[in-house]
């Protein structure tokens, strides 16, 4: 019950930000898809999670998968919104690899993650990200704190 009340609020809220994405238009165009390509892509497959939320057939134990909305679970959802709010905040300040990097850490953190587990994955995750997009799709991103790195 709880997945299908979410795939319906997100695809909602999909469908909003798309209009408003749709419109977005820049004075200067300093990627090579323009600048409202990636949030609308992101969008596109949010929406598509949010289908199948909504049209997923419900098995015999749809509920028994589902966790109960208890004090746990709670934290951890607060959590989460906490960490992605201070993620956007550390942004432009720290850069996107050393951002990345705590925001990979301390999700894997929250969900039972090693230290070491952690550490690595969110170090692998920030430098390939980076690597994608600065360098395979030419998105320039704040470096930040690492900024003396750049060429």
């Amino acid at each position: 019950m709880y997945q299908r009340l979410f795939g319906l609020v997100l695809l909602l809220a999909c469908a909003g930000l798309g209009i408003v994405a749709w419109g977005y238009h820049a004075p200067f165009s300093y990627e090579p898809v323009g600048p409202r390509a990636y949030p609308l892509l992101l969008l596109v497959l949010m929406g598509l999670g949010a289908i199948y939320l909504l049209a997923k057939p419900a098995s015999a134990t749809a509920h028994a998968d589902e966790p109960p909305m208890d004090r746990h679970v709670l934290r951890k959802v607060i959590g989460c919104v906490v960490i992605l709010m201070v993620y956007a905040a550390l942004f432009e300040r720290l850069g996107f690899i050393a951002a990345s990097i705590l925001f990979g850490v301390a999700m894997a953190r929250l969900y039972g993650g090693t230290w070491l587990a952690s550490a690595a994955s969110g170090l692998m995750l920030a430098v390939g990200l980076y690597l994608l997009f600065d360098k395979a799709l030419d998105v320039p991103l704040p470096l930040g704190i690492l900024s003396a790195l750049e060429n």
